[in-house]
């Protein structure tokens, strides 16, 4: 019996080992499982890091390289076409970027659109009279009306505008600027700027028709389904566009109107087209102190060809100014626009676009618009009017390795000068993927990633 007993205390004692044994076991496999996780985790969360900071280092790559394409233009103040630099997929190390850009033409598509911006195909908020921005598609009055009062330098309210005791009664509180508008931005501090007008159904800001841009109620933003993107009036909308009031060379325009304007602007036609043709010109200018509304008035009246004023028009100007704000770039603005502009409206802005697209060879001169519109048409819009661009939208998307890491910055470059320069920056990574969901599909394959 007693052996009996011992036995049995020793099976026992044997089988509480083996379990603490195999809990010991368990407890340590248990560790060494979570901690795998853990730098499993960690190494991707590095991976990530890596990515992102091999997405921005590309953005910053390609904004210099943007920087040189625009300071080394064929054709300074021209738009470049797309076909002379890179815009999509562009490879620097592991990481890829892309140019967000705007089809004008088309607002169904669910593919991105790529390319620079062009910021004079748009109104200047500085600049618009209250009519002009009125007529932009989702503009209120009160909006209007109290983007005028915003820039304006005075306290007084304008009908159905807004100053101080409209913002003095907000929480914060804050005061009427009652100056220019320095970034579009800034424009949400205006009242009546309801984030719907401002940004429409294009939550991400890229200009294309997201899935979720198109599902109702489902997903915001909300929209209404039928297909088409209706962007806000950031689409429409610059603080950015001028150009320097002097000739290709540096040299200060001719101011072609008032007292005086034939003996200024004598020399430049008889060093362009000889002492006769240039006196041929100045005959049909009628008095020497005749005046003009616009360089495209001076043309109408002077009986030169298109291609003779090509010559000579950025060379011409109305005014001393060091610069000329917010004339917009008949040659490339939407029919959106083109619509706002006094003397063209809605009709004649279709008459435009089918015009631009049938000629784009006389698209160097404002001239072209004489075969438009009637004269006087032309001699009210010419005011607004202009055939070049000096500043530039850059909106740069990029992914590191894996497609991985995605990042956006929107750079605003400036060209009045001898090289490009930025004039405002902004991160837009947070509004989400823009990209297209094609290239969401694909993006792991730009590293060689085929599974």
């Amino acid at each position: 019996m007693m052996i009996e007993r011992v036995k049995s205390n020793g099976m026992r004692e044997s089988g509480s080992v083996l379990v603490i044994v195999l809990w010991i076991t368990f407890g340590i496999v248990s560790l060494a499982l979570y901690f795998a996780h853990s730098a499993s985790l960690e190494l991707r969360a590095a991976d990530n890091r890596a990515s992102s900071l091999a997405a921005q280092l590309a953005i910053d790559g390609t904004a210099r390289y943007v920087g040189y394409l625009l300071s080394n233009l064929e054709e300074p103040g021209k738009l470049p076409l797309r076909e002379t630099y890179s815009q999509k997929e562009i490879e620097i190390g592991e990481a890829r970027t892309w140019l967000i850009g705007r089809d004008i033409k088309d607002r169904t598509s669910s593919q991105p659109y790529f390319g620079l911006i062009d910021e004079a195909s748009k109104l200047n908020l500085n600049t618009a009279t209250v009519e002009m921005l009125e007529a932009l598609p989702g503009m209120t009055a009160g909006l209007a009306a109290a983007i005028v009062d915003w820039r304006d330098g005075d306290s007084d309210v304008s009908e159905s505008g807004a100053e101080d005791e409209t913002y003095l009664r907000l929480s914060p509180a804050y005061h009427c600027k009652n100056a220019k508008f320095e970034s579009l931005g800034e424009l949400r501090l205006v009242a009546g700027a309801d984030l719907n007008l401002l940004f429409g159904e294009d939550s991400n800001m890229n200009g294309v028709l997201d899935k979720n841009e198109d599902d109702g109620d489902k997903s915001l933003p909300l929209d209404n389904r039928d297909g088409r993107l209706d962007v806000g009036l950031m689409d429409f909308l610059t603080v950015y566009s001028r150009e320097a009031n002097t000739n290709a060379a540096g040299t200060a325009r001719v101011v072609v109107s008032g007292p005086g304007f034939a003996q200024r602007v004598a020399p430049l036609l008889q060093t362009t087209f000889g002492p006769e043709r240039a006196n041929q010109i100045l005959a049909r200018m009628g008095p020497p102190n005749a005046t003009f509304t616009s360089v495209l008035d001076f043309f109408m009246r002077s009986g030169m060809t298109e291609n003779d004023f090509t010559n000579i028009q950025q060379s011409l100007t109305l005014t001393n100014g060091a610069y000329v704000e917010g004339l917009v770039n008949v040659c490339t603005a939407p029919e959106e626009v083109l619509a706002c502009i006094p003397g063209i409206g809605t009709d004649k802005a279709a008459e435009i676009v089918a015009y631009r697209l049938a000629n784009p060879d006389k698209m160097n001169s404002v001239a072209w618009v004489a075969s438009v519109l009637d004269r006087s048409q032309a001699v009210r819009a010419g005011v607004y009017l202009t055939a070049h661009s000096y500043q530039f939208t850059a909106d740069i998307a990029a992914v590191g390795h894996f497609g991985r890491g995605f990042r956006r910055q929107r750079f605003i470059f400036d060209t009045t000068g001898k090289t490009a320069r930025i004039m405002q920056q902004e991160d837009l990574t947070q509004l989400g993927w823009a990209l297209g969901r094609q290239t969401w599909q694909d993006r792991r394959q730009f590293s060689g990633i085929t599974r």
